[in-house]
């Protein structure tokens, strides 16, 4: 059964609801999982634990991470990752339960290969030459804001087009926030269609004689004009790049648009990874109103990096303890008798304990915040692993982590 939808969701006895991700992963229905949310929260633990988990239930899956830090190649134990999906060896390891059937491939986006593999299908080869030439177009293909979210949109699009994979996991840019992913788009191609380019490519679009030469003077006002802010040479290039890549500006904004209708589509899920931080679930909180504002589907929020208390003993009895235990040793060293080791690890352990019980407490307080703001959307939490995750069995453990 597929994970409830926030449309649908609701909460019982003021607890949220729990997110299926099991459910999610079972269901041939669900077609593309996006993971988003802010820097460092777990987004490619999550987005590469999911798909492990998926391909041992019996999907054919692909993982596509954008993060530089290439911590998904090392957890996947593959030396690298490029722009090619390649097999994950190893990831089938079969168990009770499985078909047999799955599949698993990694791939981490190259931003300046998807860039020039997108100019290359849709224009000659000698203007794409042209555009590759040109020192304007490799400035904004590699470091132009939102130009990483952009190609990983325009990669996601390449890989269902395919139809190799029945389901498409995509960690996001680790963007500073993380409402980027979804502005990208839109950014760049209002950027490509705006004035300033329009005025660049104005010589080159002017048909008539008469209309070039209003287009020339008006252009020849515009060019002296930037040429002393940006530099002659700067002004060339990008008129050049311009002129040059006219025919590929209608299709940013189709392709932007087509994009946005595939992670509105029903076979499209959303998970919002975050930490019990205030920043953290700000940046969700913030998600989750643009994910419902622009009716895409949300499945629930993964809470990562928690700290679950599993005794019953308070905060404030185990600190008291704590301070019992410490006085009656105390008291012993004022006897001159021997300290006794047992009661100083009893204390130990009792303030670990109360510290730990504070530590769940003020989680829970700032995950209240969340849930009072949206109290349909489901929730799991994921205790906060011993060591880092840097292999496949600890990807398999954040994977029962997150269906538990």
């Amino acid at each position: 059964m597929a994970a409830d939808r926030t449309d649908a969701a609701g909460t019982r006895g003021g607890r949220p609801r729990h997110l299926d991700l099991d459910g999610l992963l079972a269901d041939r229905a669900t077609k593309v999982l996006v993971c988003c949310g802010s820097g460092g929260v777990g987004k490619t633990t999550t987005a590469a634990a999911l798909a492990l988990r998926a391909a041992e239930m019996g999907r054919r899956v692909v993982v596509l991470t954008i993060d530089p830090a290439r911590r998904l190649a090392q957890s996947l134990g593959l030396e690298e990752l490029d722009n090619e999906p390649r097999t994950v060896p190893g990831a089938l390891r079969r168990e009770a339960g499985d078909t047999g059937e799955g599949e698993l491939q990694a791939m981490m986006l190259d931003m300046r290969r998807t860039f020039d593999e997108m100019v290359a299908g849709h224009t000659t080869p000698d203007r794409a030459q042209a555009i590759f030439d040109n020192p304007f177009y490799q400035t904004i293909s590699t470091s132009f804001s939102g130009t990483q979210e952009y190609m990983a949109m325009e990669k996601l699009g390449q890989l269902t087009a395919t139809g190799a994979w029945d389901l498409i996991i995509v960690d996001t840019p680790p963007s500073r926030s993380a409402l980027d992913f979804l502005d990208a788009p839109q950014r760049l191609s209002s950027f490509l269609d705006g004035r300033m380019i329009r005025l660049l490519s104005a010589p080159a679009r002017a048909g008539g004689r008469g209309l070039r030469k209003i287009v020339g003077s008006t252009f020849n006002l515009f060019a002296k004009a930037v040429s002393t802010i940006l530099g002659g040479q700067l002004l060339a290039d990008a008129s050049a790049f311009v002129q040059a890549f006219d025919t590929l500006f209608g299709g940013f904004q189709e392709r932007a648009d087509k994009t946005y209708q595939l992670l509105r589509a029903p076979g499209t899920s959303f998970v919002v990874v975050a930490s019990p931080e205030p920043d953290a679930l700000r940046e969700a909180s913030y998600f989750v109103e643009r994910l419902s504002s622009e009716r895409m589907p949300l499945a629930g929020l993964v809470l990562n990096r928690t700290h679950p208390v599993h005794a019953t003993l308070s905060g404030a009895r185990a600190r008291e303890g704590a301070e019992t235990l410490e006085a009656s040793q105390n008291d012993r060293v004022e006897l001159r008798s021997a300290p006794s080791p047992g009661s100083e690890m009893a204390a130990a352990v009792l303030r670990l304990h109360a510290d730990r019980v504070e530590t769940a407490e003020r989680e829970r307080r700032v995950l209240g915040r969340f849930t009072r703001a949206h109290p349909g959307v489901p929730i799991i939490d994921v205790p906060a692993m011993a060591t880092d995750v840097h292999d496949l069995d600890g990807l398999r453990e954040i994977g029962r982590r997150l269906a538990s």
